[in-house]
């Protein structure tokens, strides 16, 4: 689009609408590592590794 000179807002759009299927994406991914990986762990003992683990990532989110 940059190439094509087409008009800021529309570019934007489609970096907006990017941004937001990226993000859905990271949604679905965490909540399979939770209801997988991080249920395993907790199962298996790890809590505290797993749990820190799983906020080091949503801290990343939340900036």
């Amino acid at each position: 689009m940059l190439d094509e000179d087409a008009y800021c807002i529309d570019i934007l759009t489609q970096a907006a609408a990017v941004n937001a299927a990226l993000t859905s994406f990271s949604r679905e991914i965490l909540t399979r590592h939770i209801h997988t990986c991080v249920i395993r762990d907790i199962k298996a003992g790890k809590e505290m590794e797993s749990t820190d683990e799983l906020m080091d990532i949503l801290k990343k989110y939340m900036k």
